[in-house]
């Protein structure tokens, strides 16, 4: 695309821009929060309110005081109410009970995570990970551990993660080998460092678990990749199964309900069908048989499973974010501070201009994750749909399916990341921003800010996910670049460059045409002159990127590795930069439902314009350095954020009242003293 321009104007002064934010009407109405709400919950608000009720109940809060075991077991009570709703069950596939809804056990963990994340992350585990695997991978022959799972007779594990390797999971060490004289895997920790660990719910409530292991069989000696099994690690008593050790890791940082554990295998012998066969099995004579050809697809379909769980991961940090910032709003909006002109009257914290900057601007990015959110979900589901119709089958997917696949893969790794990153930053500042009242257990803020800190790294760490993004964008989406050598990728971007600089990915049809489809005027209040400079900076860095990559192609491997590895810094520029992109782009498709003219439709475009300005602002310097803005424009871009959250302050309460976070949440000791109203 072409560069964004300037005048000789420009450069010398700023300009006042076009179309600066409209004065909007006094709030009052308190219809606004609805239309607002509903446009956030997007296609799933009815299943939203049905889980609704279930969470507005004190019994679901955190609790902040007991033994770990006893906040474990009242943990495991919550997540059997979660259970007993039905609510969260239809993620299953119709071949295990469900309705194939994946959204529902994302939306689901997203809603309970506004509440209680030790609740969240448990139902995660069980329905997500441990049933999710069996639900994703099984067949016919499994179909009773994943209705355990659903109704709890089954609890279990996800057994990936070992202490020698985390990301990597490809080359995981434990092993399961196939004896076709008992038609059993024996599945083993062979090293110290193949110890299963971090596990959620084996250090005391999973009797099951899945369990990722390098398969070997007798019609090869090389390893036939990582493939996942059930094995059974506790008996109904509690005490470990024959063969297997557990352990618990104690006391954590955060998510004190959830048992985290470690896992220990000694030849333990499971039967043939608890191999996850979807994709792979073994024939009762020890032969290897497989759909998929090629191993390495088989392994990244395999893990098809981490999109599921980075969806929900990311939905989860996402409800909590928005959850501290209802919070830390409503207290700005009664808690008074210093004389502000009238001396007969301490001024509220939202009146103040840098508290509105500290809350609002998470806000209007929190907005865009929903958007976001709502998008990718709904293109999630497509692609399960189209696998229960039997239009796509994951084995063998057309050249489009193949690429789709890949696409989801990393939009899911961009939301993740994004939204795990802006939880940890946003709940420290509204912790802050409620002064002594947010540092206080009863007011919940600690509590949201310990339980997300691990959300950075688990179900992919963020820099790994950013550069896996970075990694997809630069190698055209193919599976088999999954596993290339970065001699493999210099070669490839030396082929393909007019194909990688030419390419789009957007999350609707046709999106590459919608700033034809919105007029502009050039002013950066309008969304399309927000959405050329964001993609603008897209462009410019994945140029950048397949510059300093190519040079690698006349290299040695070993040259090749440390090229690649010195492009890193831009790797994650291009992933930080697409993710911006589509932020912008989902909220400007969310905002087209909303009516022309309406004060919804007003408000929501400020909080568009605060994401899009402040992305922006944000990257001044690379778009000056670029060319792409004048001092003065960026000094206006400046300017329009301050003017935008004073023109959104007044509003503070109804944006964070679309979040619908239940009343038991906002009910906190801080919003009274002594049960006066601090207003």
């Amino acid at each position: 695309m072409s560069q964004p321009t300037t005048t000789q104007a420009d450069r010398k002064q700023a300009k006042p821009e076009k179309n600066r934010p409209a004065t909007l009407p006094v709030p009052g109405d308190s219809a606004v929060a609805g239309v607002l709400a509903d446009v956030l919950d997007g296609p799933y608000a009815e299943a939203k309110n049905k889980l609704r009720p279930l969470l507005n109940d004190a019994s679901f809060l955190p609790p902040v005081e007991g033994s770990l075991d006893e906040l474990r077991a009242a943990n495991l009570e919550k997540v059997k109410a979660v259970a007993a709703s039905g609510e969260i069950q239809p993620s299953f596939s119709p071949l295990n009970g469900g309705e194939g809804k994946v959204t529902a056990g994302v939306t689901s963990l997203e809603l309970i995570a506004q509440v209680n994340n030790s609740v969240c992350i448990k139902s995660g585990v069980q329905f997500g990970l441990w049933g999710g695997a069996i639900d994703a991978l099984g067949t016919e022959r499994h179909v009773k551990f994943a209705q355990g799972a659903m109704d709890l007779s089954m609890l279990g594990c996800f057994a990936m993660t070992e202490m020698g390797h985390g990301s990597n999971v490809q080359h995981v060490e434990t092993t399961a080998t196939f004896d076709p004289e008992t038609q059993e895997f024996i599945i083993n920790s062979p090293t110290p460092s193949s110890k299963k660990a971090y596990i959620g719910n084996a250090a005391r409530d999973g009797r099951w678990a899945a369990v990722f292991a390098q398969l070997y069989t007798p019609d090869s000696e090389e390893s036939r990749g990582v493939h996942c099994f059930i094995v059974r690690i506790r008996e109904e008593d509690g005490t470990d199964a024959p063969g297997v050790t557990t352990s618990d890791h104690g006391h954590k940082g955060g998510l004190l309900g959830v048992d985290n554990g470690m896992i220990m295998f000694d030849h333990v012998r499971i039967p043939r069908e608890n191999l996850l066969n979807r994709f792979a099995d073994v024939t009762e004579d020890g032969t290897y048989v497989s759909p998929i050809e090629n191993p390495n697809r088989r392994f990244f379909t395999m893990l098809g499973t981490l999109v599921r769980g980075r969806m929900g991961v990311g939905a989860s940090a996402a409800g909590a974010t928005r959850a501290g910032l209802a919070l830390a709003v409503k207290y700005a909006n009664v808690r008074r501070q210093f004389e502000a002109g009238d001396e007969s009257k301490e001024a509220r914290l939202i009146d103040y201009r840098q508290h509105r900057r500290r809350l609002l601007i998470p806000l209007a990015k929190s907005y865009a994750l929903m958007t976001f959110q709502n998008a990718i979900l709904q293109r999630f589901q497509n692609q399960i749909d189209a696998q229960f119709a039997g239009d796509w089958d994951p084995a063998r997917p057309t050249k489009e399916q193949d690429r789709a696949g890949r696409e989801m893969e990393t939009l899911a790794a961009i939301f993740k990341a994004t939204a795990s990153t802006h939880a940890n930053s946003t709940l420290q500042t509204c912790r802050e921003a409620c002064g002594g009242a947010g540092y206080m257990s009863e007011n919940l803020l600690t509590t949201f800010r310990a339980d997300v800190d691990i959300f950075t790294t688990f179900e992919g760490d963020d820099t790994i996910l950013r550069q896996l993004a970075g990694k997809n964008l630069l190698t055209a989406y193919g599976w088999e670049a999954a596993s290339w050598s970065p001699f493999d990728i210099a070669k490839h971007v030396a082929s393909n460059v007019g194909d990688i600089l030419a390419r789009r990915s957007g999350i609707a049809a046709g999106i590459e045409t919608i700033s034809d489809r919105v007029t502009g005027t050039g002013s950066l209040f309008e969304a399309d002159t927000q959405l050329r400079i964001l993609q603008y900076r897209e462009e410019q860095v994945l140029e950048s990127l397949v510059r300093r990559v190519q040079s690698a192609r006349k290299m040695d491997r070993a040259e090749a590795a440390k090229v690649i590895d010195r492009a890193q810094d831009h790797l994650l520029a291009m992933a930080d930069a697409y993710g911006d992109r589509m932020l912008l782009q989902s909220m400007i498709e969310a905002e087209g439902q909303l009516e022309e003219g309406s004060t919804a439709r007003a408000v929501f475009e400020q909080v568009r314009d605060l994401f899009a300005l402040n992305a922006i602002v944000e990257h001044a310097d690379w778009y000056q350095e670029h060319g792409a803005l004048s001092a003065g424009r960026s000094k206006a871009a400046k300017a329009a954020v301050n003017d935008l959250v004073d023109s959104l302050g007044p509003w503070s309460e109804t944006l964070v009242d679309a979040f619908k976070i239940p009343q038991v949440v906002l009910d906190r000791p801080m919003m009274t003293n002594g049960g006066t109203d601090l207003s």
